[in-house]
């Protein structure tokens, strides 16, 4: 199906402006590993990425969508090849900020991260793939130089959760409600950009089953992006065939008109 620019446009709608959503596939063979693991750094900061492919000891290579540039691969276009990581960046800039993934030899991808580089004095430490429903989760907010008072409020799309004194927040227990966007501010040295947090989802078992074997997943709902697109991609087919018919109907009464004529004569 082709991708139309309304459908682009409604796709990019959705997606958070700071840190978006992780993309999890269903089973990748491939992943994608960040140190310090985390997915906000300050201007400066260093940053190793490593792909692991489970189907090849080659690994994968590092590719990356910014703001500027798109499908850009370390370190033939950014970064550098270090001893022990196959891509780093030594000097992070705000330019650095984008979409980053590990792509196979066969053309997989595996779990896509956003990373943010801020030239701000605060950042949020917050996991930098999604967790697992019921995983104890630490959100740290992260100062470039320690202010006096280290009181972090926390906020959640745009509202307060609360504030803590010592800079973090633990969630014991995360559920699917816990997802969102998440930032952090302290009073004397400002906020951090906003990062979204996913969660999956737990696996859930048939009461007689005694395997591990996950649930049917209930049929996706249509969402109006979608119906949009498909309307859009339909719409040329169903003229055509509107304006066939039509045709169609003109030339059987052309053909009915001659042959009741023949039959007066």
């Amino acid at each position: 199906m082709e991708f139309t620019p309304l459908c682009f446009m409604l796709s990019v709608l959705m997606i958070p402006s700071e840190c978006a959503k992780t993309a999890v596939s269903l089973s990748p063979t491939v992943s994608l590993s960040v140190s310090p693991s985390r997915s906000q750094f300050f201007k400066y900061e260093s940053v190793s990425l490593s792909c692991e492919d489970q189907g090849s000891s080659a690994g994968g290579r590092v590719r990356r969508n910014t703001t500027k540039r798109w499908l850009e691969e370390c370190p033939a276009d950014w970064g550098v090849a270090t001893a022990g990581s196959p891509c780093s960046i030594q000097d992070t800039f705000p330019h650095d900020s984008g979409v980053y993934w590990c792509e196979s030899g066969s053309g997989e991808h595996s779990h896509a991260v956003n990373i943010t580089v801020h030239g701000g004095a605060v950042i949020l430490e917050s996991p930098v793939l999604p967790v697992n429903q019921g995983q104890a989760v630490t959100l740290r907010c992260r100062y470039q130089t320690p202010p006096s008072n280290l009181t972090a409020a926390f906020y959640k799309d745009g509202s307060l959760v609360r504030t803590e004194a010592a800079g973090e927040m633990t969630i014991p227990a995360v559920s699917t409600s816990d997802a969102g966007l998440y930032r952090c501010s302290n009073s004397e040295l400002g906020g951090s950009p906003d990062c979204w947090l996913a969660v999956r989802a737990r696996l859930l078992l048939h009461p007689s089953s005694t395997t591990t074997s996950p649930a049917s997943p209930p049929a996706p709902l249509l969402s109006l992006p979608r119906l949009l697109c498909g309307i859009l991609v339909s719409l040329p087919y169903l003229v055509v065939t509107i304006l066939l018919l039509e045709r169609c109907c003109r030339s059987k009464g052309v053909c009915s008109e001659a042959k009741c004529d023949k039959e007066e004569l």
